[in-house]
C-alpha cells in the first residue's frame, strides 16, 4: 500500500528529510550501494524498546550461491534503532481508560419564571397612598404594598351592608321568596367581593363594624424583591394595569448557549460548575432543568437551562457566570492525539513491532478528550503507537515505496 505525499512541510525542511531519507535508505537496502560484511550470513536479532528480540526478515538461499531478503509486507518498514533516536521516535501503548469530556460555556444569569409574581387590580380606581415605592425593595408574603380607592368598590360594600341587614329583618318572613331574595343578594354581593380580591379578613371586619373601607389595601402575592415598579401615588389604574413584579431570588436560572455537535452528550439532570471570574471564592453548583428545543441558526447552539439555589443572592440577574460541563464517557481504546496521521482522507497510526520494524494502518478514530483520542479500528490494546515524529516517519515510508518502484532499484 502506497500513501501520497502530503504538502506539510516547507521547501527547505522537506527536502532535508527527503534528501537524508534517501541516502539512509539507499545505504541500508539496496545491495549495489553498501559493503558486504564479513558476518553478513549470519541473521542477529535485534532488541525493541520493550526489550524482546524481534528478527529482521527471513532470508533464503536460491541454489545459485546467493542469498535474498524475503520482502517485507507494504504497509511496513525497517528504521534502525539509531535513526530513530535521532528523530526522536516514542511510543506509548494504547490502554484503555476511563475518558471525560468537558463542554465549558457561558451563561447569563436570569429570573426563575416560576418564581414571578405581577400584581394587578381587578377594579377601576385610584391609588391613595404608595407604602412599597423602590423598585429593588424587599417584601414579605401578604405586606401592603398600597391603598386603592375605588367608587366601584364603595357601592359594593353599600350593597353588602343592604343586603346583610335585609336577611336579618326579613329572614323570618312568611314569604319565602322574600327571604331567598334577600339572601340571594348578599350571596351576589360577597360573591363579587370575592373576585375582585378582598380578603375574607376584611368581608369579615365589614359585616361585624358595619363600615364600608373607603380604600382597599392590596397585598403582595409572594415574598421576594420587586424587580419592576409602575405604581405611584395618584395614579388611576384600570383591571390588568401591571403596577409591581416581584420576584423570589433565591433561587434562579442560568441560561447557557451549547454547540449543536456537543449536544449529543448534553442531558437534563446532568450537574454543571458555575464560577465568577470576577469572584473565583464563588463555587456553585447548578443542575440541568431544561434543553431549549430549537437552535439558533445565526451561532448553531441550542440554549440550556441550569437551576440552582441563590443563597444570599449573590447572582443577580443579568450578570454572566462560567459553566464547566464534565460528561463521563465510560472505558475506552484510546491513543494519545500525536499518535494519529491525518493523511487526505485517511487516518494513519504507526505501530511499532521491536527492533525499528514499524507497521502502518488505516485507523477509525471515535470520541476525542484533551490529549486521547478513540481508536474504533485498527489497533488492539498493549500495541505500541508512535507518539512523536509521525511524519518523518510517513515521508521515509513513501521515499522507501517510491525508490523501490523505479528500474533498477529493485534487489
Amino acid at each position: 500500500m502506497t500513501l501520497r505525499y502530503r504538502d506539510v512541510l516547507g521547501g527547505a525542511v522537506l527536502g532535508s528529510v527527503f534528501t537524508l531519507a534517501i541516502v539512509l535508505l539507499f545505504r541500508a537496502d539496496h545491495p549495489n550501494l553498501r559493503q558486504a560484511s564479513p558476518a553478513e550470513g549470519k541473521e542477529k536479532p535485534i532488541h525493541g524498546d520493550r526489550g524482546a528480540a524481534v528478527e529482521l526478515p527471513a532470508t533464503r538461499d536460491d541454489h545459485s550461491g546467493h542469498v535474498q531478503t524475503t520482502a517485507a509486507p507494504e504497509n511496513s518498514l525497517v528504521i534502525s534503532p539509531e535513526r530513530m533516536q535521532s528523530i526522536g521516535v516514542k511510543f506509548e501503548p494504547a490502554a484503555r481508560r476511563l475518558l471525560e469530556r468537558t463542554i465549558r460555556t457561558v451563561g447569563r444569569v436570569e429570573v426563575d419564571e416560576r418564581q414571578l409574581a405581577r400584581v394587578t387590580v381587578k377594579l377601576e380606581g385610584w391609588i391613595d397612598r404608595l407604602l412599597v415605592n423602590t423598585t429593588g425593595a424587599s417584601v414579605r408574603q401578604g405586606q401592603v404594598l398600597f391603598t386603592l380607592y375605588s367608587p366601584e368598590l364603595l357601592a359594593t360594600q353599600e350593597e353588602y351592608l343592604i343586603a346583610l341587614r335585609s336577611i336579618k329583618t326579613l329572614g323570618e318572613s312568611e314569604f319565602p321568596e322574600v327571604a331567598a331574595g334577600a339572601r340571594a343578594l348578599l350571596e351576589a354581593s360577597r360573591r363579587r367581593l370575592l373576585l375582585w380580591d378582598i380578603h375574607e379578613s376584611h368581608i369579615r371586619d365589614l359585616e361585624r363594624t358595619g363600615k364600608v373601607l373607603t380604600t382597599l389595601p392590596i397585598h403582595a402575592p409572594r415574598a421576594g424583591t420587586v424587580i419592576n415598579k409602575m405604581a405611584v401615588e395618584g395614579l388611576q389604574t384600570k383591571p390588568g394595569d401591571e403596577l409591581y413584579t416581584i420576584a423570589d431570588l433565591s433561587r434562579i436560572w442560568i441560561v447557557g448557549d451549547i454547540y449543536e455537535y456537543e449536544m449529543p452528550l448534553v442531558a437534563i439532570g446532568q450537574i454543571a460548575s458555575v464560577s465568577l471570574s470576577y469572584v473565583p471564592e464563588v463555587s456553585l453548583q447548578a443542575r440541568i432543568g431544561f434543553i431549549y428545543p430549537t437552535v439558533d441558526p445565526q451561532t448553531r447552539t441550542a440554549k440550556v437551562r441550569f437551576e440552582l439555589d441563590n443563597p444570599g443572592e449573590r447572582l443577580k440577574p443579568g450578570m454572566y457566570t462560567n459553566l464547566e460541563l464534565k460528561i463521563p464517557l465510560g472505558m475506552r481504546l484510546v491513543v494519545p492525539k500525536d499518535a494519529i496521521l491525518e493523511s487526505g482522507e485517511r487516518q494513519i497510526i504507526f505501530i511499532h513491532l521491536g527492533g525499528g520494524r514499524l507497521e502502518w494502518r488505516n485507523a477509525k478514530t471515535g470520541l476525542r478528550s484533551g490529549d486521547w483520542v478513540e481508536v474504533l479500528e485498527g489497533i488492539r490494546e498493549g500495541e505500541h503507537v508512535v507518539t512523536s515524529a509521525n511524519f518523518l516517519i510517513d515521508s521515509e515510508s513513501q521515499l522507501k515505496s517510491a525508490v523501490g518502484g523505479m528500474p533498477g532499484m529493485k534487489h
